[in-house]
């Protein structure tokens, strides 16, 4: 994983490594509305994430995923809240993106064989 000093240069940065899509949480899916891709759960990978607090406020965080899927061709970047102002979906996705991936990535876990 790299060090960003702000969202922005992370965001930048992906771009530039091909994560051109620009996609957003709508539920139970991660979208990618300029293609009209709607990905659930199993169709997404998180192949990298960086989270930054706000300079006034702790809590005040964000992250940033690089998520990619072989299925529809497209790699991309999402943006979330992260801690106190984080989406309380109980979704397939919110799990994935805050519990199973982000978790196991932070403690430097392997993922579980399939």
């Amino acid at each position: 994983m790299r060090n960003y000093e702000t969202l922005v240069d992370a965001t930048n940065d992906l771009l530039k490594r091909g994560y051109t899509a620009n996609l957003s949480l709508d539920g139970d899916t991660i979208d990618d509305k300029a293609q009209n891709i709607h990905m659930t759960a199993d169709e997404f990978e998180i192949d990298e994430f960086y989270r930054f607090e706000g300079a006034s406020n702790p809590d005040d965080t964000s992250i940033v995923y690089a998520v990619s899927s072989p299925k529809h061709n497209l790699k991309g970047v999402l943006v979330n809240a992260y801690g106190a102002y984080a989406d309380d979906s109980s979704s397939a996705i919110a799990a994935k993106l805050h519990h199973h991936q982000v978790s196991n990535n932070l403690h430097g876990e392997d993922r579980p064989s399939a």
